[in-house]
C-alpha cells in the first residue's frame, strides 16, 4: 500500500507527459498535485481520470483569490471533480467563501500562508508589513484555521510553529518546498528534506521537480518515500 504522505506535483507541460509519470510511478505513488499550469493542458480531465479510472487521490493547487462571491462559486463548481484537496489563499474572506462553496462535499480547503518561492525581500516588494517570514506564515495559518480552513500550506521550515498552535489541532499542514538532500532548491528558498518535513509536523509533503526530472523517476519516488518516517 502507497504512503500518502507523499504527493508527487505533475508540473508538466500537458496531461499527456502527467499520465506517462504517472504510468512510471504505479502503486508507489497515490496522491498527485495538478497545479495552475497544468490547467490549460487538459488538468480537469486529468484530475477526473486519475481519481475516477486510478483511483488516485487529487490535489487541485488553483490557489484561488477574488471576492467572496466568485471564490465560493468557483469552488462550488470545482468539488463536482470529487477532489480532496484545493487551494484557496488564505486570506479570511476568501476561506470563508470557500467553505461555503465547499458545502457538502469531501473536499478539504487548504489555505495558502506565504508561497514557498518568497522570502522577506519579496514581501518588501509586495508591500506586507514588516515582521519575520515565519512569524507572519503562523498567524497566517491561525487566521485561517479560525475562518474555517481544514489545513494550511506552508513551507517545511515553518510547520514545527503552526503545528504548536492552538488553531492547529486536527487540522492538515501540507509543505511543498520539500527537496531530498542534495536536490537542487529550484525556484524554491524555505526548503527542508521529506524526512524533516514531516518530523516537524507536517501531514504530507509536495514534491515535483526531484521526481518528474530524475532519470528513473519510481526510484526518485521511493528514495523519498524511504526517508520518511515510520
Amino acid at each position: 500500500m502507497s504512503d500518502d504522505r507523499l504527493i508527487v506535483a505533475l508540473d508538466l507541460p500537458n496531461a499527456i507527459d502527467a499520465l506517462n509519470l504517472t504510468g512510471k510511478l504505479g502503486e508507489a505513488v497515490s496522491f498527485y498535485k495538478i497545479g495552475l499550469g497544468m490547467l490549460t493542458g487538459g488538468g480537469l480531465a486529468l484530475a477526473n481520470e486519475l481519481k475516477q479510472e486510478h483511483g488516485k487521490r487529487i490535489f487541485l493547487d488553483m490557489k484561488l483569490f477574488d471576492i467572496g462571491a466568485t471564490v465560493e462559486a468557483a469552488v462550488r463548481g470545482l468539488v463536482q471533480f470529487d477532489l480532496d484537496f484545493l487551494t484557496v489563499h488564505g486570506d479570511p474572506h476568501v476561506v470563508r467563501a470557500a467553505r461555503e462553496g465547499a458545502s457538502g462535499h469531501d473536499t478539504r480547503i487548504l489555505a495558502v500562508t506565504i508561497l514557498t518561492s518568497l522570502d522577506r525581500a519579496d514581501l518588501d516588494a509586495g508591500l506586507i508589513r514588516p515582521g519575520d517570514v515565519a512569524d507572519l506564515v503562523a498567524e497566517r495559518a491561525a487566521r485561517a484555521f479560525e475562518a474555517g480552513a481544514h489545513g494550511v500550506i506552508a513551507s517545511p521550515q515553518e510547520a514545527a510553529m503552526i503545528r504548536a498552535l492552538p488553531e492547529a489541532e486536527g487540522k492538515l499542514i501540507v509543505t511543498p518546498g520539500v527537496r531530498p538532500a542534495g536536490a537542487a532548491m529550484g525556484d524554491q528558498k524555505r526548503v527542508a528534506t521529506p524526512g524533516q518535513a514531516i518530523a516537524d509536523g507536517a501531514d504530507h509533503i509536495v514534491v515535483g521537480r526531484p521526481v518528474w526530472s530524475a532519470a528513473d523517476p519510481l526510484s526518485a519516488a521511493r528514495a523519498i518515500l524511504a526517508d520518511l518516517p515510520g
